[in-house]
């Protein structure tokens, strides 16, 4: 399995069946991590942390405080798309698949200063590297 990445006409492709998704909130500088996994034709959040609290970054019910982490799984359905905004005005989303971190810019080269980049399960794919290229089917 893999997960496409497409803004415009760049895309990529990262062999992997689950990743996390991680930023830091731009007011607070507080990161943020979501673990997302490939369940058939979508995406879903499995499970999240915050490192701390702030104006409009309250943890939600049931979150369990271990370590200084907030921990807890969002009420999210399954996503066919994974919708981010790319902007120069909070740091860049970071995306790890196995050891690997890299925010979205490294692995879509070229990427604008404005951009909404696309996040989906890559259909019927065997891909084995990140590989810019053709958008991703959905």
């Amino acid at each position: 399995m893999a997960i496409c990445l497409s803004a415009g006409v760049l895309a990529a492709s990262i062999a992997a069946q689950s990743f996390t998704l991680a930023w830091t909130h731009s007011v607070e500088k507080v990161r943020w991590e979501e673990d997302w996994r490939i369940a058939g034709d979508r995406l879903e959040v499995v499970a999240a942390r915050v490192r701390g609290s702030g104006a409009g970054m309250e943890p939600p019910a049931g979150a369990v405080l271990r370590d200084g982490v907030w921990h807890y799984r969002p009420a999210i359905a399954p996503l066919r798309v994974l919708v981010l905004t790319h902007s120069p005005y909070a740091a860049d989303y970071e995306l790890c698949a196995g050891p690997a971190c890299r925010p979205l810019a490294a692995l879509l080269p070229g990427l604008p200063d404005h951009a909404a980049v696309e996040i989906v399960p890559c259909a019927g794919s065997t891909a084995t590297a990140v590989t810019p290229g053709a958008r991703p089917s959905r």
